[in-house]
């Protein structure tokens, strides 16, 4: 039923009413305007940027000659206890911050698919020299977290660049309770867990089947190593991949990106927790960003490891075959079949264990998850 309401301007009174009823309107309009700009500028103002991408030395040239632009995004988690909330195990925040967490994301130049690529943190790689005036050394065989507890972001992307051959675009940082805020705002991420998680030694507990995470247990869960699995960087990679797929398939397909509340939410609790690229420096930007992946699919939106093996005297080496991974990123290929065929994607996130258990089909088929 379609209700109108019509106002005879004839006489004083009439016109009295119509005047106060235009004002208001005018006022409500006023008002929706200015608190739009007031978020808008509250949601930048959470957002800390560094400069000076451009200014990296030695950058890998641009080998993609197709339409468009593909992307090449390193996110990364940093595990600093400065701040606030990010004091979660007692640690001295005096020790800095490392990455504990890098995945570079590529996005494809149609912008139809774009493929996470995890980099093991205890990765063995020569850091190039970096800093301003390259006043930060080089080292040869180092540890790949390293290269941003001793320069910061800037240090990590020309460490990506020079090891990697992939040119950078942009970049991330989130830190401990970012991530943590980030879940909550999306009321928690949905986990198939093939088998029990149980650290005693650091409380961690998260029963086998489907569990909703939120807040401490969703980071707990990306991060516990030890009494779960084989125990290896392997496993921890795994659960974060599973993660990030099914908080991607939560975001796009409970309707938070259709919801203004929720994505004012979702934003405050997502820019008051980032450091970007100058790219990346305001909601705009990352609202630009958005939108242009509206074609990509849940199912074209997955997670692959570098190929690597372990070495119990040197560590975590990258085989052979992470140059042709490194290469479709450059090139803007679709991922190797091998590759696609052990990867993550968002469309159907998956257990997150290493081997056969971790088939969240299995996990369902044993009761597990439903």
């Amino acid at each position: 039923m379609k209700v109108v309401v019509v106002v005879d301007v004839t006489d004083a009174n009439s016109r009295t009413i119509a005047r106060v009823i235009l004002t208001s309107c005018v006022v409500l309009a006023m008002m929706t305007a200015l608190g739009t700009v007031l978020t808008y500028r509250h949601l930048n103002g959470n957002l800390t940027t560094v400069p000076g991408i451009e200014e990296i030395d030695d950058r890998p040239e641009v080998l993609y000659e197709g339409d468009g632009q593909p992307l090449n995004i390193p996110v990364m988690g940093s595990d600093s206890r400065e701040g606030d909330d990010n004091d979660i195990d007692g640690e001295d925040p005096a020790n800095g911050a490392r990455s504990d967490t890098t995945v570079v994301l590529h996005i494809s130049a149609d912008r139809e698919s774009a493929y996470g690529i995890s980099i093991p943190r205890d990765s063995v790689v020569d850091r190039p020299d970096c800093g301003d005036d390259n006043e930060i050394a080089g080292e040869t065989d180092a540890k790949w977290n390293a290269a941003f507890s001793f320069g910061g972001p800037l240090c990590a992307v020309e460490q990506v660049e020079q090891t990697t051959g992939i040119r950078i675009d942009d970049f991330v940082v989130i830190d401990f309770n970012g991530f943590k805020e980030m879940v909550d705002a999306v009321g928690g991420v949905e986990i198939c867990v093939p088998e029990e998680i149980d650290d005693p030694a650091k409380q961690i507990f998260v029963p086998a089947g489907t569990n909703v995470l939120r807040g401490d247990r969703a980071l707990d869960y990306v991060r516990v190593r030890d009494n779960v699995g084989s125990e290896s960087d392997l496993g921890r990679i795994k659960r974060q991949q599973n993660f990030m797929a099914s908080m991607i398939n939560k975001v796009v397909s409970s309707g938070t990106l259709t919801r203004p509340d929720r994505v004012i939410k979702f934003l405050s609790a997502a820019t008051g927790s980032l450091v970007t690229s100058e790219g990346l420096d305001s909601v705009r930007e990352l609202g630009d960003l958005a939108v242009q992946l509206r074609r990509t699919g849940l199912d074209d939106i997955r997670f692959v490891t570098v190929p690597w093996e372990y070495d119990d005297e040197y560590g975590v080496h990258w085989l052979p075959e992470s140059k042709g991974l490194f290469r479709s990123a450059i090139m803007d290929e679709p991922l190797s079949a091998k590759l696609s065929s052990d990867a993550i994607d968002a469309g159907r996130p998956r257990g997150s264990e290493e081997g056969s258990t971790g088939s969240s089909s299995e996990a369902a088929d044993n009761g597990l998850c439903s």
